[in-house]
């Protein structure tokens, strides 16, 4: 009712219902971007690219540059170019052997790529070297991995992330798909019903981090 009141309003300012649907549009990507954050920005891609960029005329000077290769590496998988990320992680293997953020890395890009278990080994080496590398991310990813294959696996995986990152709803959405995946409904229900709790005691900063797997449950709740 409010989006109709709101279109009347742009159609009657503007003259024109295609101006309407344009700015109407506009303004519920930037509150959604402001408070929610289920669009994709548009400004973050562009950064990024450049950034990209850089790092190419960078490595080209110094094909020497480490830290250079690893970090185009990673904005590469950002971009989901899976492939040509692996091309530059493989050969850093050796060098940085002993970086837990690296292994995380080659671990989503193998995981993307389909080679699970290669995606494994790299990602369980993350955690020998760091169990709470990107704040348990790792259990994340191995939790996507087994849950197809094994629920009860990826459960435990999930299990053990939020031991590390408790205030994360993103791990309790995804606790509550495998709980349901696996026909244990009650404890899927009670999943989501702690989300919004978790939800409601984080300070205002992290909210905006979680608001979209906030949003996501709570809407699952109301399908139940």
């Amino acid at each position: 009712m409010i989006k109709l009141v709101l279109f009347g309003f742009l159609w009657w300012l503007t003259g024109s219902p295609f101006l309407a649907v344009i700015v109407l549009l506009g303004i519920l990507y930037v509150l959604d971007r402001r408070y929610i954050g289920l669009t994709p920005s548009f400004v973050k891609p562009m950064r990024r690219l450049g950034t990209i960029r850089r790092l190419r005329q960078q490595v080209a000077m110094n094909p020497n540059d480490i830290p250079a290769k690893h970090e185009l590496a990673r904005l590469l998988i950002e971009r989901k170019k899976y492939k040509e990320a692996r091309e530059w992680l493989m050969p850093l293997q050796d060098a940085l052997e002993h970086s837990a953020e690296f292994w995380d890395d080659l671990g989503a890009c193998l995981m993307h790529l389909q080679e699970t278990d290669a995606a494994e080994a790299a990602l369980r080496n993350a955690l020998s070297i760091n169990p709470r590398v990107k704040y348990g991310t790792p259990y994340l990813r191995l939790a996507t991995i087994e849950a197809k294959k094994d629920p009860l696996k990826a459960i435990h995986h999930l299990e053990s992330f939020r031991s590390i990152h408790s205030s994360s709803i993103e791990a309790y959405y995804k606790l509550a798909n495998l709980y349901e995946q696996l026909g244990r409904t009650g404890e899927a229900k009670q999943t989501l019903t702690e989300c919004g709790a978790i939800y409601r005691s984080l300070p205002r900063y992290k909210k905006r981090q979680e608001r979209k797997w906030a949003l996501l449950a709570f809407l699952k709740r109301l399908r139940g």
